[in-house]
This record gives C-alpha cells, sequence and structure tokens, in this order.
C-alpha cells in the first residue's frame, strides 16, 4: 500500500511538474507585453493637405527617449532613441534629409509561430535613414542584407515621391502593402499592431489595439480628421479600449479628487507608451527637406507632440535632446506626470490607473491640462513651417520657434 500512494504522489508530482512545463512554454511563445506599438500609415491621397504620413504609438520597457541629428553614410536624418544608446544603433521611427522616413512596430508573426522577437529591427531602420532615398531603395536593401535578417516587423515607410508603404518582415524576406493602392488601403490608409498580416495568424498579438486603432481611424476618417495636428494629438490619447469599448471620456470622476482606480490595459496608451510620432511627408513638387516629424517623446498623453524639421544649423529644442542626466527633459517630466496617474505602489501596478487623474469632469485632468499647452506649440509651429515651405527665411523662423518652444514648454508644463 506504502508502494502505491507513493507511485500516485509521484504521478502526481510529474503531472503538475508536465503542466507546469507546457504552461510555460505557451507563456514563452506569446510576445512579452514590453515591446508592443500601435501604427498608422496614411497616402498623400487621403489627406487634407497631400502629404503622406506615418504614424507610431512605441510602447517599450525603456521608456526614456530622446531625439537625435545624426550625419549618416550618405545621408542626415532625425531619430527617436534610447536615452542609453548614445552612438546609437538603434532607431525607432525618424526621417532623413531626402524625405525618407520609417517606423516599426513588432510583429512576432512573421518567422513562423514561434512568437520571437528580434534584435536588428532598430538597427535596420538606422541602416535605411543613412543609405534611402526611396521606397526602392528600401527594398533594395532588404533584398541584398545578408540573410537572415534578424527582424520581425512591419515596417511604416514613406518618401518624397509620395511612396507610402508597409513592409511585412521576416529573416528571409518581405511582403509589401501599398497605401496607394486602392485594392489594398480603399481608404487610403493601413493600420498595423503587433503581428503581420501574412505571418502566423494563430499568435496574433496587439489584437485589442488594433481593434482600437481601426476605430479610431474609421471615425477620423468619416468625420474629415485625416490631419497632421488631430492625429498626432488624438490618437496616443485614445480612451476607448478597442475590445470592451468602454469610453474613460464617458461617466468621468467629478475632478482630481474623486479617486477611481480602474484596470487598464490593451489601450493604445499604455504604461510602457514611451513616445508617439507622426512623420509628415511632403506634397508633389516640395523640398524633400521639408518633411516633418511631429515628435512627442515621453509618456504621450502627459507630453507635448513638437514638429521637428532638419534644416542646416538649426539645433533643435534642447527638451528634446539629451541633458546633462543623458536624458530629456521632457521626457523626464511626462514620466513624472505618468507615476501620479499609475499611481499604485504595490501589486500590478503598470495595471491600474486612477482615472481622476488622467480625465475628468472638471477638465483637470492630465490629458485635459496637457492638449490646450500643445495646441499652443501647434499654433506657433503653423507660423514657422509656413515660412519655411514658402522659402521666407526659414532657417530663422525655424530657429526661432525652437527657442520659444524651449521657453514656453518648460514655463506651462504641468506642475512647473
Amino acid at each position: 500500500m506504502k508502494c502505491n500512494v507513493m507511485k500516485l504522489l509521484s504521478s502526481d508530482a510529474m503531472l503538475r511538474a508536465l503542466l507546469l512545463f507546457i504552461v510555460c512554454a505557451v507563456s514563452l511563445s506569446v510576445p512579452l507585453e514590453a515591446e508592443a506599438c500601435t501604427s498608422f500609415i496614411v497616402s498623400g491621397k487621403a489627406t487634407k493637405d497631400g502629404r503622406p504620413m506615418i504614424f507610431k504609438n512605441r510602447d517599450t520597457s525603456g521608456v526614456n527617449n530622446v531625439v537625435v541629428v545624426v550625419q549618416g553614410e550618405l545621408f542626415r536624418y532625425l531619430g527617436i532613441t534610447g536615452y542609453t544608446d548614445k552612438k546609437p544603433r538603434n532607431i525607432w521611427a525618424g526621417h532623413n534629409e531626402v524625405g525618407f522616413a520609417i517606423m516599426n512596430t513588432a510583429a512576432y508573426n512573421m518567422n513562423g509561430c514561434k512568437g520571437d522577437d528580434s534584435d536588428h529591427d532598430g538597427w535596420l531602420m538606422r541602416r535605411a535613414l543613412e543609405v534611402c532615398r526611396s521606397l526602392s531603395d528600401f527594398e533594395h536593401l532588404l533584398d541584398t542584407l545578408p540573410k537572415p535578417l534578424n527582424v520581425n516587423s512591419n515596417y511604416g515607410v514613406i518618401d518624397a515621391a509620395g511612396g507610402c508603404a508597409y513592409y511585412e518582415t521576416g529573416d528571409s524576406g518581405f511582403v509589401k502593402f501599398d497605401a496607394n493602392d486602392p485594392r489594398e488601403a480603399p481608404d487610403g490608409y493601413l493600420v498595423r499592431t503587433n503581428h503581420g498580416m501574412t505571418g502566423c495568424r494563430e499568435i496574433d498579438s496587439g489584437v485589442e489595439r488594433f481593434m482600437a486603432i481601426t476605430d479610431f481611424m474609421a471615425e477620423a476618417h468619416r468625420e474629415g480628421h485625416i490631419d497632421c495636428e488631430y492625429l498626432i494629438a488624438h490618437t496616443p490619447r485614445y480612451l476607448t479600449h478597442g475590445l470592451t469599448k468602454q469610453n474613460l471620456l464617458e461617466n468621468m470622476p467629478k475632478d482630481e479628487n474623486d479617486v477611481r482606480m480602474i484596470h487598464f490595459t490593451d489601450y493604445i496608451p499604455r504604461f510602457i507608451s514611451s513616445s508617439a510620432i507622426l512623420i509628415q511627408g511632403v506634397a508633389p513638387g516640395e523640398a524633400p527637406s521639408h518633411t516633418v516629424s511631429w515628435t512627442n517623446i515621453g509618456w504621450p498623453c502627459a507630453s507635448v507632440a513638437i514638429p521637428l524639421m532638419l534644416e542646416a544649423d538649426v539645433p533643435l529644442p534642447t527638451i528634446v535632446q539629451r541633458d546633462e542626466s543623458d536624458k530629456a527633459w521632457l521626457c523626464s517630466k511626462s514620466i513624472a506626470q505618468k507615476l501620479k496617474v499609475f499611481n499604485q505602489r504595490r501589486g500590478n501596478v503598470r495595471d491600474y490607473i486612477d482615472q481622476s487623474k488622467l480625465v475628468n469632469a472638471a477638465g483637470t485632468g492630465v490629458v485635459q491640462r496637457i492638449m490646450p499647452l500643445e495646441a499652443e506649440v501647434f499654433k506657433h509651429a503653423r507660423k514657422a513651417l509656413d515660412k519655411v515651405r514658402k522659402d521666407k527665411d526659414g532657417a530663422k523662423a525655424l530657429r526661432e520657434y525652437y527657442q520659444w518652444v524651449d521657453d514656453f514648454v518648460k514655463g506651462s508644463f504641468l506642475g512647473e
């Protein structure tokens, strides 16, 4: 009898161990939440001003980002990178002086059903910014780089000739989705989160955010809001859940003291959202150097998007560059505001927010206070960008605008 009991215990232990192994194996096949993003691309045929766009809300565990300007092998470029990446080796979105621009979302499913992440996504984007002028250049780069590419991404790309496409890319090659082709993009835009349409669909990730960005873009298209200012201001702050359709702008707490803790996962903005960028290309006949990166670094719900252009001898605003701590002032300030919203210090702190600190009926939530400040930044930006585009002493206008942005944002930012 004793031997039989021991056998049963042994078998039971073995069964538990086997189940634990299976759970771990399945969990490892699912992409880590720490690397995820939400994006769209829009053909110039669908925008109000004829300029194509690409957008990315970046989610990553490395939340401290800076903006850099680098002279690459062929072209000078502007991009977002992590504050510890000082060379930089990786760029996570940006544009170059000849009007080529690129961003990505991790796809996870372009190399089979294992759900592996990849190491070279940021490296590939940096390399593309250094040497590519056009979509065809990018395709040539993908074709000629040694295989396997060690990538697993949806790359969104535009160029100065109006090209606008996604490239679902894995180790051995890519599939192109052209936003200028009405058969592939009937309304002139496409969206992607963390799966490719041509990959292993059994492990689709970012599904709830895919639902959210699909709903958001459909509404923006229907209401005539396919313009850069509206999209960069509202996409990274879209507070309707793609699956449950819960809209946090409905039934809000009365003010910031009316504490209401709610579950907050799989919205477009997340605890790990670290930047948002909308890169606006050029209209037909416009100089490629007039490409603009509307750049929001830090937690986008509590940061400000600033339009940035590449202009010789015009340094970027200091608040988006590395300071003496190697971090960017604007990024650090926005993260401090984020921690007032995600204000739990025990338990699953990334999954719950105090809604009253984000939005409330009194209009004193972080989002509600940052957007008027950002609107003022946009108002002044229009004048500066107009002078650049009309070649009316554009360098001087841009230099003065960047200085104004530094002074205004530092003096007006939340809690300053």
